[in-house]
C-alpha cells in the first residue's frame, strides 16, 4: 500500500529536525496561538505536544529575554528577520545554547499574519562524543570556533577565531591552545583540558588572553579526535562586572540608601530589585535576600504620598530622573521620610538598562519642619489652628469669586472668663481653655476648622463641600446648639468645679464679594450682640448690626472732630425749692453739631465712653462748672447757688479722677460744697469697695454727692447705707406717670421715705406739671427740676432767667 505524499513529507521533516537537532515554531499574531514541533518540545525536555500558552520566549534565560523580546517585536511589527544565539532553560532546569531564527509570514494582502522560526541546539547532548556534529553545528553560527587534538594542538580555526586570537591559522595550527592565555593559568588549563578529554566532559572557563588585552569565554566539547572549542570575547562584560564590583563596594559603604532595579516593566508589579546596599538593610530592616527580585513597592504603606509616586511613575515612563520626598515603611511597620533621587542608567547604545534610586533618611529634618510648621500655624496651649492658619483657610474658601464656597463663620467667646483668671489664676484658666478646645472639636465634623484667636476667643469655620454637604444656616444652628450644651457642662478642674457658658456669633457666606476681614468683623459683631442679649446664646449677623456699628464709628469720628473743634457747650437747668426759689442748677453737656444742630447727651455719651473721650470731656465740664461757680461767688445774689455735674462710670473709675476734682476746685477757689457730683447707680454693679473709698475721699474734700436715677438700676440697700451721699434723685421715669401709675407713685414715695430715713436730701427731676410737684411735696419731696420751672439754658440765657426771678421776687 503506497504512503501518502503528505505523510511522507511530514516524516521526512521530522527526521531532518532530529538529525540537525532543530525544532520549529509558529506564532499566529491574530489569535496569539503558539505551535511547537515535537522536536522543539524534545529540545526543552518536554513531552510531545507541549507548547507554552502564547510566549515563545518563556523558556529562555532571563539575561537573553530583553534582546530577544526586542527582536521578536520588530519581526511582528516590521517583518525584520532575526538570527541570534541564546540559552534556553529546559524543564529539568539545565541550560543549553541554541541558535534562534525567526521570520515574518505575510498574508495575500502583505500583512504580517504570523512569525515562524527554528531553534537549533548548538551542541546537542544526544550526539555521540566521537562525531563532529557538535562542531558542524557551530561552523556556520558566526562565532569563533576551533578544534584541537587530544594533545591540545590547534587543528582548525575559523576566521572569527583568528580575529579574536590576533593571528591567522598558519601561525596557530600545531600550537597548544592554552598558550593563547596568560602564563599564570596555562598549567591549570592544561590539566582541565586533559581531564575533560579523558572523561568526555565539557570544558568551560573565562580567562585573559596571552596579550592580557581580552577576556575570552571558552566552551569545549570533546569528540573522538579531540575537542571542539567555542570562543567568545567577554571583555566588555568583565569590565562592566569589575566596575560593578567596584561600584558595589563603594555604594555598600554609603550611609544613603541605594536601590538598583531592572529597567521595566512600569506596570504591575513594576521593576524588580537587583541590588541594595548595606545602608538599605540597616535602615529598612530588610535583608538583601528578602528584597532581591521583588518590587520596591514593598516599602510603601498607608501614608505614602500618591502624588509623589505618580511623579516617579511619570518620570520613569519618560525615561528621565525624578526627585521627591516620600514616606516609606521599615520592615517593622515604622514610617520614615526619605529624600529619594531616581535616575535612569543607559548602556553604550543609549538603551535603558536599570534604574538607580538613592535615598537619604530625612525623618529628623521632616519632624523639625513639622514642629516649626506646627508652631507657626497652631496654638501652643490648645493645639488648635491659630489665627494665621484660620486666615489661610478663610482666604482659600473665598479665593475663587466665580465659584465661592458656602459656609458659616462662628465666633465663640467664653462668658466671664476673666473672673476665673482673676480669682483662681492663669494656670486654672489655661486648663479650662484646653478642655474647651477638646469640647469644641467634638462638636464639629471632620474637616471643619476649630481655631483659637487668643485669650478666650475661638472661631469655627464650617464649609459646604462635596464630601460633606452642608446647609450653612441649619448646620451652624445645629453646631451652635451642640456648643452651648457642651460648654455649659461643668468643668472639673484640680480642686475646683467650674461652671461656664459662652456667647456665639455667626455669619454666613457663599455669595457676594465680602472679604475675610468683613466676615471676621461680622461674626465678631454678632457675638457681641449675643453678649448684649444676656450671654449663653447664639446670634446670627444681620445688616442692621453693621448699620449700627457703622453709625457708631461715624459718631465716634465726629466726636473726636467735635472735641478738636470745640463744638461742645454746657447748658444749665435750674433746680428749685418749695417756694420756687433757685437752689442751684444741673450742668448739662450739649454738642452743637455744624449740620445736625444741638445733639442731646443720650445720643453721644455712650460713644464718648467707648472711645474714652468722656474723660477729657468730663474734665472740661468740671472746669466749666467750677469757673461758673467762681463767677457766681463774686455776686451776692447768686453766691448761694450750687452746680450739679453728671459723672459717668468710665470717668469716675479713672485713677486720676479724685485728683482732677481736687485740682479744679483749688484752681477756681470755689467752695467744695457748691459742687455736687451726680453719680449713677451703675457704679454699684462692681468694685463697690473702690467706689466707696473714692466717694469717701470726695466727701472729705467737702464735695456734695448725689445718686442720680435712683431706683432704675442696681440699688441695694445694704450698699446704699454705706455710701457717703448727700442726696437721692428720683428719676424722671417715675415722675412722668406718678399720678396715673400706682407703681411709679409707690416707688417715688419709697425713695422719699428712704432719703428721710437716711437723713438725705431728695430731689425729683422731670417735673412738668404743678400736680406732679404738689404730689411730691405732699409726700415730702421739696426740691424739683423740670420743664415746669425751666428748660436747660445756655449760660447767657440762664443769667437772664435768674435776673427775671429776682425782679419778680422784688415786685
Amino acid at each position: 500500500m503506497p504512503i501518502p505524499d503528505q505523510a511522507q513529507d511530514a516524516g521526512l521533516l521530522a527526521m531532518l529536525e532530529r538529525a540537525a537537532s532543530i525544532g520549529v515554531w509558529r506564532l499566529d499574531t491574530a489569535i496569539g496561538a503558539l505551535h511547537w514541533s515535537a522536536q522543539l518540545a524534545h529540545l526543552h525536555g518536554a513531552p510531545e505536544g507541549y507548547a507554552p500558552a502564547a510566549d515563545p520566549l518563556l523558556h529562555f534565560a532571563a539575561e537573553n529575554k530583553p534582546k530577544l523580546t526586542a527582536l521578536l517585536d520588530a519581526c511582528r511589527r516590521e517583518g525584520e528577520a532575526f538570527d541570534e544565539e541564546a540559552q534556553i532553560v529546559r524543564l529539568d532546569g539545565r541550560r543549553a545554547w541554541v541558535r534562534v531564527l525567526g521570520q515574518a509570514v505575510r498574508d495575500t494582502q502583505g500583512n504580517i499574519a504570523a512569525v515562524q522560526g527554528a531553534i537549533q541546539e548548538i551542541a546537542p547532548r544526544g550526539s555521540r562524543p566521537d562525531t563532529l556534529l557538535r562542531m558542524g553545528a557551530a561552523l556556520g553560527s558566526g562565532e569563533a570556533f576551533a578544534t584541537v587534538d587530544c594533545n591540545g594542538l590547534y587543528t582548525y580555526l575559523n576566521e572569527e577565531a583568528e580575529r579574536l586570537l590576533g593571528a591567522d591559522s598558519r601561525q596557530l595550527l600545531g600550537r597548544r591552545f592554552w598558550n593563547s592565555f596568560q602564563k599564570t593559568v596555562r598549567l591549570r588549563l592544561e590539566e582541565q583540558f586533559r581531564g575533560a578529554c579523558s572523561g568526555s566532559k565539557p570544558l568551560e572557563f573565562e580567562e585573559l588572553d596571552a596579550r592580557l588585552a581580552r577576556w575570552f569565554e571558552v566552551r569545549g566539547f570533546p569528540f573522538a579526535g579531540g575537542m571542539a572549542v567555542h570562543l567568545r570575547d567577554v571583555t566588555s562584560r568583565r569590565k562592566s562586572q569589575e566596575q560593578l564590583r567596584l561600584l558595589e563596594g563603594s555604594i555598600s559603604r554609603l550611609n544613603d540608601i541605594v536601590i538598583i532595579t531592572e529597567a521595566g516593566p512600569f506596570s504591575e508589579p513594576g521593576p524588580r530589585i537587583v541590588f541594595v546596599n548595606e545602608a538599605f538593610e540597616r535602615r529598612t530592616g530588610y535583608s538583601r535576600d528578602e528584597v532581591l527580585g521583588r518590587s520596591p513597592r514593598l516599602l510603601q504603606g498607608p501614608n505614602t504620598q500618591r502624588r509623589a509616586l505618580d511623579q516617579i511613575r511619570v518620570a520613569m515612563e519618560e525615561w528621565r530622573p525624578a526627585r521627591v520626598d516620600l514616606i516609606n515603611y521599615r520592615k517593622n511597620g515604622e514610617p520614615y521620610w526619605v529624600d529619594l533621587d531616581v535616575s535612569p542608567v543607559w548602556d553604550k547604545e543609549r538603551k535603558l538598562t536599570h534604574w538607580v534610586a538613592v535615598g537619604r533618611d530625612v525623618t529628623e529634618r521632616k519632624l523639625a519642619e513639622e514642629k516649626i510648621q506646627h508652631l507657626a500655624f497652631y496654638d501652643a496651649l490648645t493645639k488648635l489652628p491659630n489665627r494665621q492658619l484660620l486666615m489661610d483657610r478663610l482666604h482659600a474658601a473665598l479665593a475663587d469669586p466665580a465659584r465661592p464656597r458656602e459656609g458659616a463663620l462662628m465666633f465663640i467667646d467664653l462668658d466671664n472668663f476673666k473672673v476665673l483668671n482673676d480669682t483662681l489664676g492663669h494656670q486654672k484658666g489655661d486648663m479650662l481653655l484646653q478642655v474647651v478646645a477638646e469640647r469644641l472639636r467634638s462638636c464639629v465634623a471632620k474637616g471643619d476648622t476649630v481655631a483659637r484667636l487668643g485669650g478666650d476667643e475661638f472661631v469655627i469655620l464650617l464649609e459646604n463641600r462635596g464630601d460633606k454637604p452642608l446647609d450653612p444656616a441649619k448646620g451652624a444652628r445645629a453646631v451652635a446648639e451642640r456648643i452651648l450644651a457642651a460648654l455649659g457642662e461643668p468643668y472639673v478642674l484640680p480642686g475646683y468645679l467650674h461652671h461656664s457658658t459662652c456667647s456665639i456669633g455667626v455669619t454666613l457666606f457663599g455669595s457676594g464679594d465680602r472679604t475675610v476681614s468683613e466676615l471676621l468683623k461680622q461674626a465678631d459683631l454678632a457675638m457681641y450682640q449675643a453678649k448684649s442679649a444676656g450671654r449663653n446664646t447664639v446670634c446670627f449677623f444681620d445688616p442692621e448690626m453693621q448699620a449700627v456699628v457703622t453709625a457708631n464709628a461715624t459718631l465716634a469720628a465726629d466726636l473726636r472732630q467735635a472735641w478738636r473743634e470745640n463744638q461742645f457747650r454746657v447748658d444749665y437747668q435750674p433746680q428749685v425749692g418749695p417756694d420756687g426759689q433757685m437752689l442751684g442748677v444741673e450742668a448739662l453737656l450739649r454738642w452743637v453739631h455744624p449740620h445736625r444742630g444741638v445733639v442731646p447727651p443720650d445720643q453721644f455719651i455712650a460713644a464718648a465712653e467707648e472711645t474714652s473721650l468722656i474723660i477729657p470731656i468730663g474734665r472740661w465740664v468740671l472746669d466749666q462748672a467750677c469757673a461758673q461757680l467762681s463767677a457766681w461767688e463774686r455776686r451776692p445774689d447768686r453766691r448761694h447757688l450750687s452746680i450739679a455735674v453728671n459723672v459717668s462710670v468710665r470717668q469716675f473709675r479713672d485713677p486720676e479722677f479724685v485728683d482732677q476734682v481736687m485740682g479744679v476746685v483749688e484752681q477756681w477757689r470755689v467752695q467744695p460744697g457748691k459742687l455736687k457730683l451726680e453719680l449713677t447707680e451703675s457704679l454699684l454693679a462692681s468694685g463697690i469697695e473702690v467706689t466707696i473709698a473714692k466717694m469717701g475721699s470726695l466727701k472729705d474734700m467737702g464735695v456734695a454727692l448725689s445718686l442720680d436715677d435712683f431706683g432704675i438700676g442696681y440699688s441695694s440697700l445694704s450698699y446704699l447705707k454705706r455710701l457717703p451721699l448727700d442726696q437721692l434723685k428720683i428719676d424722671r421715669e417715675f415722675v412722668k406717670d406718678i399720678l396715673t401709675d400706682a407703681n411709679d407713685a409707690a416707688i417715688a414715695r419709697t425713695v422719699i421715705n428712704l432719703a428721710h430715713s437716711l437723713d438725705l436730701e431728695v430731689i425729683a427731676e422731670g417735673v412738668e406739671t404743678e400736680d406732679q410737684r404738689d404730689y411730691l411735696a405732699q409726700h415730702g419731696c421739696h426740691a424739683y427740676q423740670g420743664y415746669l420751672f425751666c428748660r436747660p439754658l445756655p449760660i447767657e440765657e440762664l443769667e437772664s432767667f435768674i435776673d427775671g426771678l429776682t425782679v419778680e421776687a422784688e415786685a
